[in-house]
């Protein structure tokens, strides 16, 4: 009897002075009716053991992934599901949202003002307007040009002239033509012969785009 009693001291001893704990952690600390703060020991299953809850109830009070691995460390508040806490803590999480929502959106814009061309529009006033079909005349520079005195419009110039009927045409500067080249205030557009209007001449208001 006496050698198991002595037995026993030595391992009561032997684990306290390693250092063993052979009781178990205390519950953790509660804050306020919706918050504890995490003991050494704790963990969610603890903490909802000890409040009347579930471990899936208290990982959506925290923002958690329900049935993940959650680690949790002495000093870190827990927020029980109560109502209002729940609420809360949604309000903080679509808060979080919203704010880097509109960040996204403004680096965007940001970047959308930056990145995109400014086109500006300069009127370079009246002009009288001539028609030509360069391929009539043995040329291959299709249809997308307007013959200019190039001292007004140098070459590569791109112009938006509209016509006095209304019709717009685009066109960029690839050439000068003889009654443009004597008339600084007469441009000669591009075009095959069958879309030629029947007037031959007119004036249009002619802008620099480009």
């Amino acid at each position: 009897m006496k050698k198991v009693l002595s037995l026993a001291f030595v391992g009561a001893i032997a684990l306290t002075a390693f250092g063993i704990k052979t009781s178990t952690s205390e519950a953790a600390t509660t804050i306020d009716s919706s918050h504890v703060s995490v003991e050494a020991g704790d963990s969610y299953k603890s903490i909802a053991e000890a409040n009347g809850t579930t471990v899936s109830a208290l990982e959506q009070a925290n923002g958690r992934e329900v049935g993940g691995f959650d680690l949790i460390f002495p000093g870190e508040t827990i927020t029980l599901p109560t109502t209002t806490a729940v609420q809360q803590n949604v309000e903080s999480t679509q808060t979080q949202s919203n704010t880097q929502d509109t960040a996204a959106t403004q680096s965007a814009a940001t970047q959308s003002a930056t990145t995109q061309p400014t086109t500006t529009t300069q009127s370079a006033g009246s002009f009288k307007i001539s028609f030509y079909d360069p391929a009539v005349l043995g040329s291959n520079m299709g249809y997308s040009g307007v013959a200019a005195n190039l001292s007004v419009f140098p070459k590569g110039t791109q112009l938006k002239i509209t016509l006095s009927d209304g019709t717009v045409l685009y066109r960029t500067v690839n050439d000068t033509g003889t009654f443009a080249y004597s008339n600084p205030n007469q441009l000669d557009v591009a075009m095959p012969n069958s879309s030629i209007p029947s007037y031959g001449v007119t004036s249009a208001s002619v802008e620099v785009v480009g």
